[in-house]
């Protein structure tokens, strides 16, 4: 594992850190091992519990040296210990529950999050006896309100996913640890340069690198970042145990998309910024929701909380019939921002996401939470993703539609 913070700054990390040119060969980009075994030169034990932080690769499911060079320089940015690279966002939300927890334990969640990430909450846990709370974490009485003695884990997420609420994570954390609990945090959508997830208290932050990470819109993979013990027991864990790791290919990609970060998510931020003030002229357009916009709620959090405030925003035009109508237009409108899912791609990327079907499937929030989400989302929102496209002609190609 590279040391910590043996190179200062973030573009430097990103460039260098886990990767070293080869000593055979003298390439200066990192190769890629697609082998799925490797050549022992002694005797050794045949379980992964065998394994040290010295022990030579054997199987690429225990360690490839492809997806190593990532973790080392995924850990290098978000300036942690060690990291974990698995096969998807939802896989490294897997490896730190199934980790965690076990029957009996508690679980506090925020109430909106990513929607694998919900429903895996809320259905698959519960079958497995983990008991878990959704809260409105932007609400420090009601997650103070919800821990148990049994509680072990807190997982947020913040900005969450789609509405762009946020979470005082410093003293969610406080509340977390003051009950004997861990906290995991998905930053997928700030990534790992928009917050300091240590100073904040986080144990264990997640991303699914298939967005900012990667970059590029053409690799699936996830990470999960934090001291050496916690990843060594996500490692034996999830890693060898449920098996949800990631191909060497793709850690190359995700590698190579990784190693312009810094330079990418300062223009995402510029160019949403432009794209949210623009949002916010438009008469069609009745709520813009963006952390770096002083008319967010949270503005002042944003400001104390984020490096970075992404390219992620959301916002509202009415009612459903007005969104859908809307989104039809954009699909056959558009010619710069891709009607799609997914978000923090190079490409700019927009999805109409309707309140009432989220509310169905994913979150399924009654009273004061379900009013809470509609503050922020209305009928429904569009989730905009702002790419690296000049700004000017985002905002041309968002004009022919709103």
């Amino acid at each position: 594992m590279t040391k910590r913070n043996a190179f200062i700054g973030d573009m430097t990390r990103a460039i260098h850190a886990g990767e070293t040119p080869d000593p055979v060969t003298g390439a200066s980009a990192p190769a890629i091992h697609m082998s799925s075994t490797f050549i022992s030169d002694s005797v050794s034990g045949f379980s992964a519990h065998d394994l040290t932080e010295d022990s030579p690769f054997a199987y690429a499911r225990w360690s490839n040296p492809t997806v190593q060079m990532l973790e080392q320089k995924l850990a290098a940015l978000q300036d942690t210990e060690d990291c974990l690279c698995t096969a998807s966002g939802m896989a490294a939300a897997s490896a730190i529950v199934f980790t965690v927890l076990s029957a009996g334990d508690h679980m506090v969640i925020s109430d909106v999050s990513y929607a694998g990430v919900a429903e895996l909450a809320r259905d698959t846990l519960p079958r497995m006896g983990i008991h878990v709370t959704p809260v409105d974490m932007s609400d420090l009485q009601a997650v103070a309100a919800a821990m148990r003695p049994t509680t072990k884990l807190v997982h947020v997420e913040s900005p969450v996913n789609p509405i762009m609420r946020l979470t005082d994570i410093a003293a969610v954390s406080r509340l977390a640890h003051a009950a004997g609990a861990l906290v995991s945090c998905d930053a997928t959508f700030s990534s790992p340069l928009g917050m300091d997830t240590q100073a904040l208290g986080v144990d264990l932050v997640m991303h699914s690198t298939t967005k900012y990470i990667g970059g590029h819109g053409d690799a699936v993979g996830g990470a999960v970042c934090g001291s050496k013990e916690l990843i060594r027991q996500l490692r034996l864990e999830a890693g060898i145990h449920h098996g949800g790791i990631l191909s060497p290919f793709n850690a190359w990609l995700i590698a190579r998309g990784a190693s312009t970060l810094p330079l990418r998510m300062k223009a995402h931020r510029s160019g949403a910024l432009e794209v949210a003030k623009w949002l916010e002229t438009r008469p069609s357009v009745t709520k813009v929701f963006y952390p770096g916009l002083p008319s967010h709620p949270q503005h002042d959090l944003a400001l104390r909380q984020m490096k970075n405030t992404s390219s992620m925003l959301s916002f509202q035009v009415g009612d459903r019939a007005t969104g859908e109508r809307i989104a039809q237009d954009m699909i056959e409108k558009l010619n710069i921002v891709h009607y799609a899912v997914s978000l923090g791609h190079h490409r700019s990327l927009i999805f109409w996401m309707e309140t009432e079907g989220l509310m169905t499937t994913s979150f399924r929030l009654t009273g004061a939470a379900a009013e809470s989400y509609r503050t922020f989302a209305g009928d429904g929102i569009f989730r905009l993703s702002v790419g690296l496209e000049d700004a000017e002609d985002i905002i041309a190609d968002l004009a022919q539609v709103l």
